[in-house]
């Protein structure tokens, strides 16, 4: 969807809404947090777009920003206290699957047991249809190396779902089906 050079990137922002909370969801795995990484991301967007290169990717951009922004509270987080009374951790119920398919539960289990860096691979360059050179560009790696972690998500994926070489997961949800797009390949 290309605008003309004379729109207002602020006027596109809410086209990639959708998109950003997708991924700030798959990073935080809680709907509230997602949600919140959302806002953050547009609040800094908007006060930073004179930052932001006409004619360049506004998409990319703000991907970038959310992850910046995601990894920057993890590091926070992890210098924080404990949690002695359990009130983060009662936060962390898991809801239940709106499909009820249990591909879909088995998958998301799966998923979350991925590390970070290769779920985040999977989710640019699989679910959000980004190029491995712009996944590349917004994470500040080599392509080599979002290749390398999309295959092993892949691969380690293939393996806690019990996939054999060639089986496809019976699954109709479209994000799902593009994070495995190359499953079919590596399960051997």
């Amino acid at each position: 969807m290309k605008k003309s050079a004379t729109t207002d990137p602020r006027d596109q922002l809410v086209d990639h809404l959708p998109a950003l909370r997708a991924f700030a969801l798959s990073l935080t795995r809680e709907g509230a947090a997602a949600d919140d990484l959302v806002q953050d991301t547009i609040v800094k967007a908007w006060t930073n777009m004179d930052k932001f290169q006409a004619g360049t990717n506004l998409r990319a951009w703000l991907f970038t920003i959310l992850r910046n922004t995601f990894y920057s509270a993890r590091r926070k987080t992890k210098r924080e206290v404990s949690d002695s009374d359990g009130i983060h951790a009662a936060r962390q119920a898991t809801r239940p699957e709106h499909d009820g398919r249990l591909a879909l539960k088995d998958f998301r289990v799966a998923f979350a047991q991925l590390p970070d860096e290769q779920r985040e691979a999977l989710i640019l360059v699989g679910a959000s249809g980004f190029s491995y050179e712009e996944a590349a560009d917004m994470t500040g790696v080599a392509i080599g190396t979002v290749k390398s972690r999309a295959n092993r998500g892949r691969r380690k994926l293939a393996e806690l779902l019990h996939l054999e070489s060639g089986e496809e997961l019976d699954m109709t949800d479209q994000a799902t089906l593009a994070v495995m797009a190359s499953s079919q390949t590596i399960a051997r």
